[in-house]
């Protein structure tokens, strides 16, 4: 299960960057947006994601339709509910968001380790 919002991905311990990409154009893609796209993967559901996430449901649309707007095609894709249910699922291009992010994250949390430590430690850099 993925972290709860403002706890570390991974369980790491000790400080991490958080990441916020601005692809230029007004479209940003940050750790709320990204976790809500992980949601909606595990949940199948936008209004499921928006709950374990403690958001509503017509604000994890609005992020999802400022997602789909800014990249200019769908990072989700809904089907309309009733007797057999609705639901959401992601497309191809919101797992390759998700995944391109995290290694942006991973990467950038990599190349910064020692000076988060010394940060940690509050040492002098």
């Amino acid at each position: 299960m993925a972290p709860a919002k403002g706890e570390p991905r991974g369980g790491a311990p000790g400080p991490r960057l958080s990441i916020r990409i601005d692809l230029g154009g007004g479209v940003r893609i940050g750790p709320g947006k990204v976790r809500l796209l992980e949601e909606i993967a595990r949940a199948g559901s936008i209004s499921g994601a928006g709950r374990a996430l403690g958001m509503s449901y017509r604000r994890a649309w609005e992020l999802v339709e400022a997602l789909n707007n800014g990249l200019g095609q769908p990072v989700a894709e809904t089907a309309a509910g009733g007797p057999g249910g609705g639901g959401a699922r992601l497309t191809p291009l919101g797992e390759a968001v998700v995944r391109n992010y995290r290694a942006i994250e991973d990467e950038a949390n990599a190349g910064a380790a020692a000076r988060l430590a010394a940060l940690s430690r509050r040492e002098p850099g």
